[in-house]
Parts: structure tokens; sequence; C-alpha cells
């Protein structure tokens, strides 16, 4: 679809600005940080906080991986293969968790299950215990985060695949008297392995780079992430680039084996229909369904639940009471109302504005050039659209800081830390795949047969884009775009580490209030935060649905 010169005009401002802005900031945090003097100060022992760090991040990544990876996969494999109570209800609410900002979920589970929380003080009150039962704290706590915010990834891949099973594969083993846990090891498993296969990965990588909830519950234990944090906050920038360089390069690997991967499906699939779900009639098995599925529900529902609960709560109310003594509407008048209160909610609405705004001129860009060109090195430049991803927000934080904390070009001969743009920057950076996957997937199934007859008929390229190939792709590009405001909206690691009191974002503010006991306002802006991103997804599945209705 692309000239070659058209493809060349796109490929230098697209290629200047992935070498400029995620690349070269890269090579300056491996030159800060990569020195002998600098390892040597950080695994000079095998028991320095570092080793334990990366230990601890690693050890946490696998079990989350198998945590999740057997949530993820048991809730898609029964969705797809039994009929029971309640079952299309969790299936419209299984990803919900993936909606929800990082901020904003740790935040629920620090208010239900914290030490403090509403359930260890119910049963402390419910048992006549002296003390609560549990704690929510430490490295289970951060455990249980992570598989109810990444369990997400292996339900939608092996869902995904799942639907692409042969009916005549199970009918055929059930024919052959095989149960049905034999016909999930022997004939379903091996059809899912490159869909787990690319989850675990997935997983394990967004795992590795979590900050969040090793912040708010590690405690004492050591993250590789909390200790880029804590390095920068001490002013020791080298060290926390040597870090960044271990977690980097860990991620990158995993980025590879992604990227690199087999993508071809499980032998045997997809040829035939999927099989419909089969009926649970058994009245034990029913009530079992039943149990579980609301016993889901709550898991998922609960965190929300708790979240809208306390934004009503009065500041002071609630010190060792199981709930608030005293609610109050005064949390979402302020939010309104006060102008201090609003300014972080309009400094995330501004920036993220800012950055989708740029994604979506890059990535549609970028998309073109990988689908839709025929120049060399598209395998390359995928590759470098998909680095953001596995680069830590701590670490393009840090990355920032070491290149944009002088004058240079590529800051316009300013310095750009410490001022407005730099968050804008960074949710622009962290968020370039986002849209540049949803166009190339939109753009794989564009036929170009349009294009040609578009250009035989007399249109200029920007005609044919304009009027063929945009009502076509317009809801690949949405969804990115969705995707990519939605995430700065809610982005909080980067933030906290670059921001300033004249553009702290929502989430930060968050952070601000849970310190200061204001648990209510903290709330409140957490509630805000995830009525602009339902508001947001509605918006634009409503845009992508018309848009779509409008191309056939």
């Amino acid at each position: 679809m692309l000239s070659r010169r058209g493809a060349f005009w796109l490929l230098v401002p697209v290629l200047a600005i992935l070498l400029g802005y995620v690349v070269y900031p890269s090579l300056r945090m491996f030159a800060t940080g990569m020195t002998w003097d600098n390892y040597a100060a950080l695994f000079s022992s095998w028991r320095s906080a570092n080793v334990r760090a990366l230990y601890t991040s690693v050890w946490i990544s696998l079990t989350t991986v198998l945590g999740a990876g057997v949530l993820g996969t048991t809730l898609a494999y029964l969705f797809f293969r039994f009929d029971f109570p309640l079952r299309r209800t969790l299936m419209a609410l299984a990803a919900l968790p993936l909606a929800l900002p990082p901020l904003v979920g740790v935040l629920a589970f620090l208010f239900l299950y914290g030490e403090s929380g509403i359930l260890p003080r119910s049963l402390q009150a419910l048992l006549g215990l002296d003390a609560v039962p549990f704690r929510f704290e430490g490295l289970w706590a951060v455990w249980l985060v992570h598989v109810y915010s990444l369990y997400v990834y292996f339900y939608l891949f092996v869902m995904a695949a799942l639907r692409g099973v042969d009916r005549s594969l199970l009918e055929a083993a059930a024919d052959l008297g095989a149960p049905p846990h034999l016909t999930f090891r022997r004939v379903v498993l091996p059809l899912l392995r490159p869909a787990l296969v690319s989850a675990a990965l997935l997983v394990f990588m967004v795992s590795m780079a979590s900050f969040t909830a090793p912040l708010l519950f590690a405690g004492t234990d050591n993250f590789l992430t909390l200790q880029i944090y804590n390095y920068k906050t001490n002013g020791d920038l080298a060290l926390s680039a040597a870090v960044s360089t271990v977690l980097t390069l860990i991620c990158l690997a995993f980025l590879l084996l992604i990227e690199l991967g087999p993508r071809r499906p499980g032998t045997g699939a997809a040829k035939g229909a999927a099989p419909p779900p089969v009926p649970v009639r058994s009245g034990w098995a029913r009530a079992l369904a039943l149990g579980g599925a609301l016993a889901l529900l709550l898991f998922l529902l609960l965190p929300i639940a708790t979240i809208v609960l306390l934004s009503f709560a009065q500041e002071g109310s609630w010190t060792y009471q199981i709930l608030p003594a005293r609610y109050t509407l005064a949390n979402y008048v302020d939010l309104l109302a006060d102008p201090d209160v609003f300014q972080p909610i309009r400094n995330s609405l501004r920036m993220a504005a800012l950055a989708t705004a740029a994604n979506v001129v890059f990535g549609v860009a970028a998309a073109l050039l990988i689908a839709k060109s025929r120049l060399p090195g598209r395998t390359f430049l995928r590759l470098l659209t998909a680095l953001p991803f596995a680069i830590p927000g701590t670490v393009i934080a840090v990355n920032l800081i070491v290149t944009f904390n002088t004058p240079s070009p590529l800051g316009f001969g300013r310095i750009l830390v410490g001022t407005f743009w730099i968050l804008p920057l960074a949710y622009f950076i962290r968020h370039i795949p986002f849209v540049v996957r949803a166009t190339v997937a939109a753009l794989e199934g564009y036929d170009d047969r349009l294009s040609e007859a578009s250009a035989d008929l007399g249109a200029g390229f920007l005609t044919t884009f304009r009027r063929v190939v945009l009502p076509v792709i317009g809801p690949g590009i949405l969804a990115g775009t969705l995707l990519t405001f939605v995430a700065a909206l809610g982005e909080f690691v980067s933030s906290i580490m670059l921001y300033i009191f004249e553009n702290r974002p929502i989430s930060v503010e968050i952070l601000a209030q849970l310190r200061l006991y204001d648990f209510g306002a903290a709330a409140a802006y957490a509630v805000f935060l995830m009525l602009l991103i339902g508001l947001s997804t509605l918006v634009v599945h409503r845009l992508g649905a018309r848009d779509a209705a409008g191309a056939l």
C-alpha cells in the first residue's frame, strides 16, 4: 500500500523518535550505570540488599506466573467447556482487574485486607480475638495482588486459543472413553501451549517491573524496582541506573522470547466448529458451580465496592472501627468545587490527552511502515516499537532523568526534568506499543486492493488513507487510543519519580492523601479515576462500533 518514497518519508520521523526518545535514553542510562565500581558496590556480597532484591523479584515473578496461570487457565476452560449459573456474568467481569489502574487495585486490597482493613477487623470482632487473625503485608500480599491483576493475561490468551479448538477432537476423546481431566491433559493442553507460553512470558515480565504493590506491601523486603526508586530518592543516580540496567536486561530477554518465539497455533486447532458449553445438570455440581461463581464474584467486586464505600468516609472517622463511623459527600464536592483539589484531575486529563494524541499520530505512522511497506528491517522496527513495554516505568523515569537533566537538542535546548513536559513525554514513551500494535492488527486484515482501486480512480495517498483506509482500521486505532488514554490517566510508576507539585497527577495525589490518613479523599480520587476510565471506555466503544458499522 505504501510506495517506497512514501515509506521513506514516514520512516525518517518514526525512526528519529524511536532512536532519540527510546533507544538513546536507554543507552545513556546503561553508560551511567554499567561501571565496575557500581556493580562492585551493588553486588559485593550474596547477602547484599540488591542480591536479595534480585532474588525476591524473580521468585515473586515465578510464583505469580504459577498462580495467575492456574487461575486464568482454569477460568477460561470452565467458561469455555461448561454452562453453569452466573457464567455469562462472570465472563463479562473476568477481565475487570485489567481495567483498574495499578494504584487503585493496590489501594483496594489495602483497605480490604490490610492490618486495619475491613475483613481482618470483622473477623477479629466476630471471633472475639485480641488482635486481627491475619494481616495483608509482605511477600504473600504482593503475590496475591499480582495474581489478581495479572491472571487476566492467561484468561484472555487461553480463551482466544480455546475458541479455535476443533470440537471433533473433544468428541473423539469422549467416544474413546476419556474422562474430562484426561481430555484436558492429553488433548486440550497441547493445543494451548503457545498461548500459555506467551502469557507466562508476559506475566513474568510485567511482574518483574511491578512497583506499586511492593511499595505499599513489601515492608522490609527488597525488590529491584524499589531499589531503583530508593537510590534515586537518595540522590544516587549512578546506582539507580546500575540497578535499572539489570532489570532492563532481564525484561528485554523476555521481550525477545515473546517477539521472536513461535506464533503458530497448536497443531490440529481451528479446523472445525468450537464445541458448545456442556450444561451442568447434576444438583451437587450446580451447587458447587454456583458457590464457586459467587466466591469469584466477591473476589472481583469486593475491592471495588470497598473503594466506593470508603470514598464517602469523613476524614478522621475510620481509625479503629470496622467501617467508617461517619459518611459525607464532601469528598466528591471538593473534587469539583475546590480548585486545589481538582488540579490533579485537570493535570492528568491534560497530560493524558497530550500523550495520547502524540501516540496516535506516531502509532499510525509506525504501523503503516510495519504492516504495509516493503522496506527491509520491518522486524527490527517492530521490535523497537515494542521496546518501551519491556522497559519498566521506574527505568523509563531514570532514563529521562539521565538524558534531560541538562539542555539537549532532544529537549529543544531546555532542561525537561522538573518541568510540566517531562510527564507527558514519559507517558508517550511508555505507551508507544498500544496504538502501534492495535493499528498493525487492523492493517493486517485490510485488503490492499481497496487502496489500489482508489489509486486507479486518481485519488492521492492522503485522500485514499482518509476516505478508504481510515474507516476500515478506525476501530483498531480507537482501541489503541483507549488503552493509551486509560493507562496514562492512571499512570503512577513513572509519575512518582518525575512529577513536580504543579503537574502532580491523580495517582500521586491518591498516595499523598493516603499518607495523610485522609482515606475518604484518597478513595474519592480513586473512584473518580475509575469513572473517567469507564467513561473513556464507553465513548471509544460507541465510536468504534459506529465506525465499524459505517465501514460495512
